[in-house]
């Protein structure tokens, strides 16, 4: 048994033989190649370029900062609004599901989109349905979609009632938007980075600038939601009380007027009595104006502050397709395919 172990020599891949069978086959190699690529070219040529543009935003997160304008004013009527903080649920983690949501994409129809060139200014929506280019082999296959989709739906594009209820070509453009726009948030330092990708540089920049401006409101409307319906409630308190003290203030100056000269002492307690209504509606008055003042403050103080850490900016090359790396990638992997044919008989033998 050990003999036989000791006969077994391992085998020696000779590198002259393999190159020699390439050699022998390279007459494919000169018909394979040149068509790789004439058609890779011919392929990638058709695919329209993109642009991308990017930034960076870092808006204000963590508690309100107690110390500011709204805690200086509560802790002058005694209320700890230390204690009343809370975490808010939507985090900035959360931030890029908001491209998961119909509402927000498909407030994204109506940004108004510019060309570089100047030749077309219309709405994100028209924009992807209009002139948006594509290769031409899916030309076909788009008409015969949207011929069924116009048939079957009477698409005209109208997103006035729900954007949760989506025609299938809104629908459509909707993935398309998701597919041209993501929001990333870093787990570290909290920046959100937003990237926009579209067929004309001066679009793309100004897709992004578009996602920042609604992120911003959507985040700062979130944050401040609660605290405007509070300033809301107040206002409407405060008006109220306005009203009832200058009626009060009225009516106490008409009787004070008109019995002047009186000293019965009836109408003395009468004119106390209207002279104190008015006095507590003023108080009801000024108490509100000061819950209203801090309503008001607490908005203000719920309003997150942005930085744009890096803005966006008109890309000068575009970001894709590489052609010349495609074409290069294609001829290589031509050439390897072709390699491995030429050997092929080595490698199956035994």
């Amino acid at each position: 048994m050990s003999k036989m172990e000791n006969n077994k020599t391992p085998e020696v891949i000779d590198l002259r033989v393999i190159f020699s069978k390439i050699w022998s086959e390279r007459k494919l190699f000169y018909k394979v190649l040149p068509i790789t690529f004439v058609l890779s070219c011919a392929y990638i040529l058709c695919i329209p370029r993109t642009y991308t543009s990017s930034l960076s935003l870092a808006p204000e997160i963590g508690g309100m900062g107690m110390e500011g304008t709204l805690g200086s004013l509560a802790s002058s009527f005694g209320i700890d609004l230390g204690s009343m903080e809370t975490t808010d649920a939507i985090n900035p983690m959360l931030y890029p599901d908001l491209m998961e949501d119909n509402g927000f994409v498909v407030g994204l129809f109506s940004v108004r989109i510019k060309t570089s060139d100047g030749e077309i200014e219309s709405s994100y929506y028209d924009y992807l349905t209009k002139y948006h280019q594509a290769p031409w082999w899916s030309k076909p296959i788009q008409w015969i979609n949207d011929l069924v989709t116009t048939k079957e739906e009477g698409i005209k594009g109208n997103t006035e009632n729900s954007p949760y209820v989506l025609s299938k070509r809104q629908d459509d453009i909707a993935n398309m938007i998701r597919d041209d726009i993501s929001i990333s948030v870093d787990k570290k330092t909290a920046v959100i980075t937003i990237t926009a990708q579209a067929q004309d540089a001066l679009a793309c920049k100004i897709l992004a600038d578009s996602v920042k401006e609604r992120l911003q409101d959507f985040i700062t409307d979130y944050r401040t939601n609660k605290s405007r319906v509070d300033e809301q409630y107040y206002k409407k308190l405060l008006d109220e009380a306005k009203q009832n003290y200058e009626s009060a203030r009225r009516l106490y100056g008409s009787y004070a007027d008109a019995n002047t000269d009186v000293t019965l002492e009836s109408f003395r307690a009468k004119q106390e009595d209207l002279e104190n209504d008015m006095q507590l509606k003023f108080n009801t008055y000024s108490t509100l104006m000061t819950q209203y003042q801090a309503a008001k403050a607490k908005v203000q103080e719920r309003t997150p502050a942005f930085t744009v850490v890096k803005g966006a900016a008109v890309p000068i090359k575009p970001t894709g397709p590489k052609r010349m790396l495609f074409v290069l990638g294609m001829c290589i992997l031509a050439t390897f395919i072709l390699s491995l044919y030429s050997i092929r008989d080595l490698l199956l033998k035994e």
